[in-house]
């Protein structure tokens, strides 16, 4: 239930099935202040406010489990209830936690009004060593603005720490024809094999949506 790309509508139903009649009080709550941008002491906007506190306001109602995937998807409806910029972005991601920042880089593509500004949040996700943050990255608004160079490393870097490739939004649309992708991942088969280890299926596939060749196959040992 993480939002990214979803539709709000459909995130807000899904997500207040979920909750605790208090926690499902505090969201309504927390979407009416961002929508009227209304400011806490210390002029800070509330929005933000509940964005960080949502860990301690969001619980899933009886017989529903997922205490931090709730949190999430109500980080995700409260900026896109907010509609904050770049900047105002990059302050909550910058100083926030993990989930935080998954929060933030799944709400990327339900912020039309973004264009490449929040670019530099992706690509710090993709420098992490985490590979939730990495997931969280590669979605549709990684699909839309993401540089091909950096894409690309995306991807390799997936097949590295095992994040499967289903989680990139627009793969086959962006791999295909793409000569370069089809070399990066051809050397990077070649040196799996040249070390004795397996290739991931999912390079595999990667590849084919380039339509190149597959690499080919190592030479049987002899017994």
């Amino acid at each position: 239930m993480n939002g990214g790309g979803a539709d709000p509508r459909a995130l807000h139903r899904a997500l207040t099935g979920h909750l605790a009649p208090a926690s499902a009080a505090w969201l309504a709550t927390a979407l009416h202040d961002a929508e009227a941008t209304t400011t806490s002491p210390g002029g800070i906007p509330a929005w933000e406010r509940h964005f960080a506190s949502a860990g301690r306001h969001c619980r899933p109602g009886a017989g529903h489990a997922g205490a931090g995937d709730v949190a999430e998807a109500a980080r995700v409806l409260i900026l896109h209830a907010a509609r904050p910029d770049a900047p105002a972005l990059t302050r909550l991601y910058t100083r926030g936690s993990a989930a935080e920042r998954r929060a933030v880089l799944f709400a990327l593509p339900l912020l039309p009004d973004l264009g490449p500004g929040a670019v530099p949040l992706v690509q710090d996700a993709l420098r992490a060593n985490d590979t939730r943050l990495t997931a969280a990255a590669l979605g549709p608004y990684a699909a839309t603005h993401l540089p091909p160079d950096s894409w690309r490393q995306a991807l390799l870097k997936c097949l590295f720490t095992g994040v499967p490739l289903a989680a990139v939004a627009s793969l086959a649309e962006r791999a295909a024809g793409d000569a370069e992708l089809a070399r990066m991942l051809t050397d990077y088969a070649a040196e799996r094999t040249a070390a004795g280890r397996p290739v991931p299926g999912d390079l595999h596939h990667a590849l084919a949506l380039t339509g190149a060749a597959a690499p080919p196959a190592p030479p049987a040992k002899e017994p």
